[in-house]
């Protein structure tokens, strides 16, 4: 399927116009220009598979500021938990030490783990990681929470759920490897608010 002429037309305009902007304000904000350049491009891809029209430059200018601040905020997550897994790694002794490709799938099962969690309700996603990474209480959550210890449970096996579908999805598409166990006590990342 080929794009029409004035969508490519539309779109060079677009890149021409906005592409040396977005890379400078891109860079400033992650102050990387490799990253920035690999970002900018990513942005411009975006728009070339889901094409939005705008009305003048300053709408455009919003609308791409909008989408890279957000595809920044998700590279500093991302990193984030590398960050944290390679932490976690450095403290295992030597002899457990995990693969690289080990590694990989427990750093992308941790990136799938991170978005189920950001789907859920914030109360849910809470909950989830109180219960199971901190190993409090029904009641403790629940105080913290300001709901009843039943509710707490409710949202524990809402998140449960959720992981045990994860799993089936994970392990659904390692054909060749063997599946990540995806243990609820490992998933527990907390959420950033």
């Amino acid at each position: 399927m080929s794009a029409s002429p004035g969508l490519s037309q539309d779109f060079e305009h677009l890149y021409g116009n906005h592409h040396h902007w977005l890379l400078a304000w891109v860079n400033w904000r992650l102050g990387n220009a490799a990253d920035a350049a690999d970002l900018a491009h990513d942005a411009f891809v975006r728009l070339l598979t889901r094409p939005c029209h705008f009305e003048n430059p300053q709408q455009a200018r919003a609308y791409l500021r909008k989408m890279a601040n957000g595809m920044c905020v998700d590279l500093w997550r991302r990193r984030s938990l590398e960050q944290a897994w390679l932490e976690a790694l450095a403290a295992q002794p030597e002899p457990t030490a995990a693969s690289a490709e080990q590694q990989a799938m427990v750093l992308e099962a941790l990136g799938e783990i991170d978005a189920m969690l950001r789907e859920l309700p914030p109360k849910v996603a809470h909950a989830f990681v109180m219960a199971v990474a901190c190993d409090m209480t029904d009641n403790e959550v629940a105080a913290t929470l300001n709901v009843s210890s039943r509710m707490v449970r409710k949202y524990v096996a809402q998140a449960m759920l959720c992981c045990m579908k994860l799993e089936a999805r994970l392990t659904a598409g390692l054909t060749d490897a063997p599946p990540v166990p995806v243990s609820p006590t490992a998933a527990a990342v907390p959420p950033t608010p």
